[in-house]
């Protein structure tokens, strides 16, 4: 796979966690298992949502992780081992541009 391909397949991975014990758990565990090539904690989020009939708000923290698109999987289903919510928000975002440095750095640590 050339560096172009490679670049093109780079995604952001979201996930809301409770507080930044969790965020920092799932992101250092995606980080040192290669999973992700690094991940940012933003905390301070409100997140409003409907769940199980009712309207909820509450107080969450996201964590965005890079990575390649062949490690979703296996990146899901480390935040999942490691998340204390049922159902956490697990999505990806392809990364349709970037720094082609920054890129092949994010292909090469998770390699």
């Amino acid at each position: 796979m050339g560096a172009r391909s490679t670049r093109s397949q780079i995604v952001a991975v979201l996930v809301t966690c409770p507080n930044r014990r969790v965020a920092e758990t799932v992101g250092q565990a995606a980080v040192e298992e290669r999973l992700a090539a690094c991940a940012n904690i933003i905390p301070g989020l409100t997140s409003i949502y409907r769940w199980e009939g009712e309207l909820c708000r509450d107080r969450e923290v996201l964590v965005i992780m890079k990575t390649r698109r062949p490690h979703f999987q296996a990146l899901a289903r480390r935040v999942r081992a490691l998340h204390p919510y049922s159902v956490p928000e697990i999505i990806a975002l392809p990364v349709a541009v970037g720094s082609p440095a920054y890129l092949n750095w994010v292909a090469e640590s998770t390699a």
